[in-house]
This record gives structure tokens, sequence and C-alpha cells, in this order.
């Protein structure tokens, strides 16, 4: 007598099914393992703030716990080293700025690709910089900035949140369009290159709103201009770089989600859409406006665009600045 198995029923099929999906897209699936997102600048600055905002949401969101790992160094190129060679399983996150698709034009060498390394999660936000100097500079506006800077040449000088930020190549093209000479002192992010400016220990910075906003209101940090197109709403007293007689610079920082490449679409789209619902918390969106910064919360698709475009534009700008690394 021959024994014939039963086949498993249609029904069965679709459940094991839906259970292998929601394995592969739920990481609730794997307790306890942590989400680390990787910072590349000091803690302090606007990246670590946002990171910081936003990882416990994550946690709550996804079940899994989320840790915020400060890689500071090299202009951020140490942090997204480590995200590229990371394994794409959704546990490892870069959270980049702008400068992420600046060093590779800036740098003669980058140990990572930012469009063919990553898989984008989402742009998170953006922001404006501000000129910003410390009080005791004698200089009251850009105008008086530059006249210093030429009747003193290479005594003038200014921090940024490190080499090859945009930051930096705010205070590189300041030289550039106004012709003169500035020294560049490159610090571990925001955070450091804010706190010697208060000490007095620079003369003047690029800055985040972030960075720079409770100082301002303090009366410690005087700024002097914006490096965007329009003013600010939150300082709207407070010129363009254009108004104030330099010539355009819009220098727009942004900050956004990236994962490895390799990275499954479900789990990418889980966290994707996780990111930008938190994006729209009303206390969310209050949060980042006070700090300075716009939400934008976009889709994978739309922000591996901006990142494409980006590289270009600036691989244009850093040649025509004639901007390199010492």
């Amino acid at each position: 007598m021959t024994t014939r198995r039963a086949r498993p029923s249609h029904r069965v099929l679709a459940v094991a099914v839906t259970a292998a999906v929601m394995s592969a897209t739920a990481y609730a699936q794997v307790p306890g393992k942590p989400i680390r997102l990787v910072a590349g600048f000091s803690a302090g600055g606007s990246i670590d703030q946002v990171a910081r905002l936003i990882g416990p949401k994550i946690s709550a969101g996804l079940g899994n716990p989320v840790v915020v790992d400060n890689r500071p160094g090299a202009g951020g190129n140490i942090a997204c080293e480590i995200v590229q060679n990371a394994p794409p399983d959704g546990n490892t996150l870069l959270i980049a700025p702008a400068a992420f698709s600046v060093n590779p034009s800036l740098f003669n060498k980058v140990s990572y690709d930012p469009i063919r390394g990553f898989e984008p999660v989402t742009r998170l936000v953006d922001y404006m910089l501000f000129l910003v100097a410390h009080p005791s500079v004698p200089a009251r506006n850009v105008k008086d900035l530059i006249a210093m800077a030429k009747a003193r040449p290479d005594q003038v000088n200014f921090s940024s949140a490190g080499t090859g930020t945009t930051t930096h190549i705010a205070g590189e093209l300041l030289s550039y369009l106004a012709g003169i000479k500035m020294q560049h002192i490159a610090y571990k992010g925001g955070g450091p290159a804010i706190i010697d400016l208060l000490a007095g220990s620079v003369t003047m910075s690029f800055a985040s709103l972030t960075s720079a906003l409770p100082h301002i209101k303090s009366n410690r940090l005087r700024p002097l201009a914006v490096s965007a197109k329009t003013r600010a709403r939150q300082l709207p007293d407070i010129q363009t770089m254009k108004e104030a007689g330099v010539g355009e610079i819009a220098v727009l920082d942004w900050q956004g989600m990236l994962a490895p490449k390799g990275i499954s679409k479900p789990i990418a789209d889980k966290l994707s859409g996780e990111i930008r619902a938190i994006l729209k918390e009303p206390a969310v969106e209050a949060r980042f406006d006070a700090m300075g910064l716009d939400v934008i919360g976009s889709t994978p698709e739309e922000f591996r665009k901006l990142i494409e475009e980006e590289v270009k534009r600036w691989a244009t700008v850093v040649k025509a600045a004639n901007i390199k690394i010492d």
C-alpha cells in the first residue's frame, strides 16, 4: 500500500509566505539587536542632535534599541566607510550631511562611493549656514570683515565642522569671491568649532542655526550674514551674502539617512516609511523648526536624485574655486 503525503493547502502556503515576509521586514524579529546610527561628527553639533532626537522614536516604532555612534574625523569620511562596509541588514545606518556629496571632489581619494556604495533612505532636514563672529572682532558686517582680512593677511581665521564640510566650503567660497586669504581651522564637528569660537580662539565660523542661535540670542556671537538665497525667517534682519555685496554664496546644508548598498527593499521601505512618519509628527516638526531646520522627509528615489545632482554640482564648484585639501 502506497502512502501519500498530504500536500499543504494554499492557505497554509500563504501563511508561511506571510510569516517569511514579516520576518524579513520587521526589525522586532531580531530581539535586542540594536540599530546603530553612525554620525561622522562629534557630539553637540546639528547632526548629533538630529540623531538623538529621532533615535528614540525609531526605536519605539521598530521595537529595537537605537544607539548613536559618533565617529568623527576626515570630514565624515570615516563614518561613511564604516557604514558602506557594514552588513546590509538595516541595523547600521548613516546620518550624512551635504559633505557626503562634496568630499569625493575635495579629497584626492575617498574610501566610499556616495552613489554606488549606499541605498538612500530619506532626506531628513535642510538648513542654512550663518557667518558668525566673536563679539571681540571689530567687524560689524561682512564688508568690515573683508577689509580686516585684506589689511591683515593670514591673521583672520575661521573654524569649521571639519575638512570638506559645507561650513568649510562656505569659508573657502567667501575667500575666493572676496579676494582674501583666511586660515581654515578644522574641528571634528560643529559643536567643538563653536566652543572655540565662543572662547575667542578663532575669528569667525560658518555654522548651522542649530549650533549658533542660542549664542546669538545671548549676544555671545555676532551674526554677519546668511549663506542662502533668501533671509532666514528666524533672523530676518540678517543679510544674505549677496546683499552684503560679496556675491551669492548659497550653501544649503542637508542631512539624510542612508543604508549600505544591498539592503533588501522591504527593509529599506519599512525604515523609510517609519522615519518619514516620525518627521511628520507635529512635536518633531516644532522641535526642528526651533533648531532652524526645515523638515523634508523625501522618498528614497527623491533623495537618490538629490545626491546625484549634488555630486555633480560640488565637483564644478570645487574646481572653479580651486579649493584644495592641504
